[in-house]
């Protein structure tokens, strides 16, 4: 039986124009996943903190990408790519594949309403974080079903949580990483430290019982493990570290300035690879590009490069294409592969939560 299927691709959002990076981080900050203060101090905390860093961090950095984010066309090329990934099965579905944003347009009461008049049977929502987290796919997903709600619109639907151990994530990402390996090599060193770098968190996100730690840390290894093997490297020098700390709380560690202090006193160049972002935006383009860089080069390093995300590469599309087609008979919440990835401590494991 044919059907009309939509997939919907979750991310983050970013802002449109300068003046539209106070708001976005308005937006972002009053999410209760991210700040969770109660309702009147989380307004005027997130007043202060999205009015301050629009003037400042936030603005400067967007300044070097003329004033917006990129996030929303990348995404949009892989939604692109995908869709002609799935409509090209000619398996008698029609697919229309979705981008929803969490913080700026298209947000989900727009998307919801378009992938109603689109008339959608079923709906399949697809983070493009790999790995899952109460701040990222959580906070979309509550945000999305509530979209629905609000237009009184019940399609049949699915989710899959997260995909940080996907062969097809693993394997792109080994080859973009192994790219920067062979230029490192060619420009004289010998053996130099990839640092998986990727958005931290507060501490206490993560002692709350969100899994994002462990898919991250798990699937760097599993990425690291996967470069070894395919290209024959004997002795792999790799550690995980973490970007994008803001606010005073204690971040999950190491930083990724820590990681760079230990690649000056172990005399290694660095490979970083952004393994938590499936696509280049400011904290690819600006804070590693130019920041990271800038900071690198200032405390000595000899040898630094980046290697860029998955984004439209076609191993990868078709990794998402296989995890749609692994949900058009399923009305749940499942984990790439279908078995729960998260160990039992970890409680804030949607998968678990059942809450479609």
């Amino acid at each position: 039986m044919s059907r009309d299927i939509a997939v919907i691709l979750f991310n983050l959002g970013g802002p449109s124009s300068k003046e539209a990076i106070e708001p976005f981080l308005m937006n972002f900050f009053m999410d209760k996943n991210i700040v969770t203060a109660p309702l009147p101090i989380r307004f005027l905390l997130a007043k202060y903190i999205s009015k301050k860093r629009s003037k400042r961090e936030a603005g400067q950095s967007y300044q070097e990408l003329g004033d917006k984010s990129p996030l929303l066309e990348n995404s949009q090329e892989q939604a692109t790519a995908l869709e002609a990934v799935l409509n090209a099965q000619n398996d008698g579905n029609t697919y229309k594949v979705f981008v929803s944003m969490r913080y700026w347009h298209p947000m989900a009461p727009e998307v919801a309403k378009n992938v109603q008049a689109w008339g959608a049977e079923k709906v399949i929502l697809l983070p493009l974080y790999p790995q899952f987290s109460t701040t990222t796919t959580w906070s979309s997903l509550e945000n999305f079903k509530a979209a629905l709600a609000d237009i009184n619109y019940h399609p049949e639907i699915s989710m899959v949580c997260c995909y940080p151990y996907d062969e097809g994530f693993i394997e792109t990402s080994a080859e973009h990483i192994y790219a920067l390996y062979q230029q490192a090599q060619n420009d004289g060193h010998e053996n130099p430290r990839i640092l998986f770098s990727a958005h931290g968190l507060p501490e206490k996100i993560i002692n709350g019982g969100d899994p994002y730690q462990h898919q991250c840390e798990k699937g760097a290894e599993k990425i690291a493990t996967c470069l070894a093997e395919k290209y024959a490297i004997e002795t792999l020098d790799w550690q995980i570290c973490y970007q994008s700390r803001v606010g005073r709380l204690k971040w999950i560690g190491p930083s990724l300035d820590d990681a760079l202090d230990r690649a000056i006193t172990d005399q290694k160049a660095v490979i970083i690879y952004p393994h938590a972002f499936t696509q280049e935006h400011v904290e690819t383009l600006v804070e590693l590009d130019i920041e990271y860089k800038k900071l690198a080069e200032d405390k000595g390093i000899k040898g630094y490069y980046r290697a860029k995300t998955v984004g439209t590469a076609p191993r990868f599309i078709k990794s998402l294409a296989l995890l749609v087609n692994d949900h058009l008979e399923k009305s749940a919440i499942e984990a790439q592969g279908g078995a729960c990835l998260c160990p039992d401590h970890f409680n804030r494991c949607v998968m678990r939560a059942g809450a479609l």
